[in-house]
Formats: structure tokens, sequence, C-alpha cells
């Protein structure tokens, strides 16, 4: 059995039936992971998600990321965030939409195989998580997005606030904090605060920032992680740390590593710009 995982396709469902052909994905024995975004941006959202339901949760495991949450709130009828670039409507109009939402809705923000020894998460965790503790801090959002009062989470959910955990944490603010690390994160302040402004290049931050993965005494250094999210990171290898976000939705590249073994192998495909419809405005 192989493992790979995919960096975020946002709906780029041509490059995706591509790389898993390379990769000869065969899903009655291999698992497939995405790591968070399967949808917008893109021009084939629906494609994407009714191909992850098809090969069904043996074989796909997948874990939500900002861009499946704003698809879910605009659902929800959570529209003042709405952009420009929203390509969302093969979901919205389709006529099994209500089905493709409800799965959408039904899937996790933190996925681990304890027998394969990995993680994923489509952004990052906080410092003072850690995996245990990062599992259960996600089960709390899940458990409200599984609710027949899910359209509820996403009145509250958008906002940078507040930037610190604590056990104290609770209602709106405690979700909304988790769902920012697990979707959104990717630098923090020295002193463990978020920081999710900045989302260029480490190189190119000139604040007192440091990306999630290289904060000091962070309690999952010792885990490894696969996460998406970052484009202008790139891929790769960071200590125990996997970055696969290679900007295929602005005409990049769409990647895949595999995990079960040792030399761990990268993948890639070029993605084709003529198809992607903000493939220039990176």
């Amino acid at each position: 059995m192989a493992v790979y995982v995919v960096g975020d396709v946002q709906g780029c469902f041509d490059e995706l039936r591509r790389l898993v052909e390379h990769i000869n994905f065969n899903p009655e024995q291999d698992e497939l992971w995405l790591a968070g975004d399967l949808v917008n941006r893109g021009p084939k959202s629906a494609e994407v998600l009714r191909f992850a339901m098809e090969q069904g949760s043996q074989s796909v495991k997948v874990v939500l990321g900002n861009h499946d949450l704003h698809l879910l709130a605009t659902a929800a009828g959570v529209n003042k965030h709405s952009h420009k670039m929203d390509t969302m409507e093969s979901v919205l109009e389709a006529e099994d939409s209500e089905e493709m939402l409800t799965w959408l809705r039904h899937q996790p923000l933190f996925h681990h195989d304890k027998t394969l020894g990995f993680s994923m998460v489509h952004a990052g965790l906080p410092p003072k998580w850690t995996i245990k503790k990062a599992l259960k801090r996600a089960h709390e959002v899940e458990e409200v997005l599984q609710s027949e009062n899910w359209r509820d989470f996403f009145k509250h959910m958008y906002g940078n606030s507040p930037s610190k955990w604590s056990s104290d944490l609770s209602g709106w603010d405690r979700l909304r904090y988790i769902t920012n690390c697990f979707t959104r994160l990717r630098y923090c302040h020295e002193d463990g605060r978020l920081a999710l402004k900045f989302k260029g290049d480490p190189k190119n931050n000139t604040m007192d920032e440091l990306p999630w993965f290289e904060m000091p005494k962070r309690k999952s250094q010792d885990d490894n992680i696969v996460f998406g999210h970052w484009s202008t990171l790139g891929t790769g290898q960071y200590g125990n740390v996997f970055s696969t976000d290679s900007g295929a939705v602005w005409g990049d590249k769409l990647t895949a590593v595999r995990i079960d073994k040792k030399p761990y192998q990268w993948f890639e495909i070029d993605a084709d710009p003529a198809g992607l419809p903000h493939a220039k405005n990176k």
C-alpha cells in the first residue's frame, strides 16, 4: 500500500486527474490524502468533490481548508466575505449540491494515522498543542459543523481574534481560534500568538514572526506533519514537517509526496494556465 499526500487542489480537477495517473494511484490498495482546499478559485470544484466522494473514506482522506469552509459559509448564506475570484458555482448550482455540501461538512479538520506516524492539517498547529490535543480541539469544531445548527458557526467564523490560546476560551471565540489554527495559520509571534496577516515567503517577512513549524518548544516538534495552504512557501521538507502546496490554481504545479516509506518521494505535474481563470493573478 502506498500513501500519497496532495497539496491544495482548489478546483483543479484536470491536474488532479493527471497527478493520480502519474503516481499510479490504485484506490483498491493505496491511500490519497488531500491536504484541504479542495475547492474554489479553480474551474472544477464539483468534480474534485465528486472524485473524493466516489473513492470512499478508506481510499481518500481529507481535511478541511479555509476555502472549503468558505464554500460552506456561502452555502449557509454568509456572503459578506465573498471574493471576486471565488468560483464555487459548480458546487452551489449542481443538482447534487446538497449531497456534496453535507459530505464536506462531515470531513475532519485534522487527520492522524497512528500506525503510519503521520498527521495532516491544512495550515498548522499552535506551539502549545500536542497531536492528542489537536485531535480534541478539531473534534470541537467538527461536532458543530456536523450538527443541525451548522449554519450558525459561519456567522461567527471570520476574524483574527483571539490570537492567543487559553483553555479558558469558550463559545465562538474558542471555535474561531481553533479554526484559524487548522485552516489559516502560517506564522506565529515569538510569544506564541497567531500572526495571520502576512502570507508571503519567510525570507520576505520583516516582522517579529516565525513559521509555525519553527516555533521553539513547539509541542508537536517530534511529530511528522503534512500541510498545505502556503503556496508562497512552496513544497519541501522542513525537519519532520512537509509543505505540499505548489500553487496549482495559480498555474504552477500540483504536488504529491509519498509518506509510507523512506526515502520520501515527491511527484509533481505542471498545471495548465489556459484552463485556470486566475493563473495570471498570483
